[in-house]
């Protein structure tokens, strides 16, 4: 990428095309382990050549680089309290998460960042957290979730409740498993339909079904939201069912991102850039912003 481009004027003042003080050259990685959930996710876990952790925030994300294909954006799924590589869930669906699909343990990929804004995590100090997530939203989710759980002390009570669309979808079976039999956090599933030949003898029905049975203290309680836009809007008018301050809401929102540094455009919403200002927002800055949350 160039480090220099014609400048085209943004809705907030800023510059779309104005070079930013980062360093554009992807940083090589190794795909160290590969591990399929289903026919189009897989955990991939990478590590950098030059350094030996990459440093992020729960809720960053990376761009990540596969030769001849392109780069694309991509949440962190692992804890920054684990050390070594870290992992990233990615979904089969376009030209760069395909082209990693075909890629094997061994092979090289470039990396950038991390990058984006997280949750104010001093805040969320002596309170109950409550993490809702659907379908992929499960994967950036992952990271803050086993943070709290690796700073147990730091928190109250730990609610996850998580929804996908059937069985066979399920995300991160081995950490379903061990939060589910875990102490330290009340964990909830739902799966929308059972299609003929699944099994499954938990909960049956979209994700909002599981939040009315939720006993929470509303002053005392943040919570934070990732899925498709779709659900955003249904779990919100459940959240206000139960009284959660919007200032104590937080949405992950993992659209529309290119280049990851401001400079394009792509992600731009109103005054807002979702790689620089986000993922990660607070609901009360956005609520009043109705193409964040289509």
């Amino acid at each position: 990428m160039p480090e220099e481009s014609e400048s085209t004027p943004a809705v907030d003042g800023r510059t779309i095309g104005t070079p930013a003080p980062v360093d554009y050259e992807p940083e090589p990685a190794t795909i160290v382990s590969k591990r399929a959930f289903n026919e189009i996710d897989t955990l991939f876990e990478i590590e950098l050549a030059e350094r030996e952790s990459l440093g992020h925030l729960p809720g960053q994300f990376v761009q990540l680089f596969v030769p001849g294909a392109g780069e694309a954006p991509f949440s962190i799924s692992s804890s920054p309290t684990k050390d070594g590589p870290f992992e990233l869930c990615i979904r089969a669906v376009g030209n760069v998460t395909n082209a990693i699909h075909r890629m094997d343990v061994g092979d090289e990929v470039g990396i950038r960042g991390p990058f984006g804004q997280t949750c104010d995590i001093e805040r969320f100090k002596g309170h109950d957290m409550l993490f809702v997530a659907g379908g992929i939203g499960l994967a950036p989710l992952r990271s803050m979730i086993d943070f709290c759980l690796d700073h147990r002390d730091w928190f109250r009570d730990i609610t996850v409740v998580y929804g996908c669309k059937e069985p066979a979808e399920m995300l991160f079976p081995g950490d379903v498993d061990r939060w589910a039999e875990s102490d330290a956090l009340d964990f909830r599933m739902t799966v929308d339909e059972v299609p003929e030949g699944q099994s499954w003898d938990g909960h049956v029905g979209v994700i909002t079904t599981l939040l009315p049975g939720l006993t929470i203290t509303p002053e005392e309680t943040f919570t934070i939201v990732c899925g498709p836009p779709v659900m955003f809007q249904y779990v919100q008018d459940e959240l206000d069912a139960k009284e959660i301050p919007h200032d104590h809401v937080y949405l992950s929102l993992e659209r529309r991102m290119h280049c990851g540094v401001g400079l394009c455009g792509h992600c731009q919403i109103d005054d807002l850039y979702v790689c620089q200002d986000g993922p990660v927002f607070n609901y009360e800055r956005i609520k009043d912003r109705p193409e964040a949350l289509s």
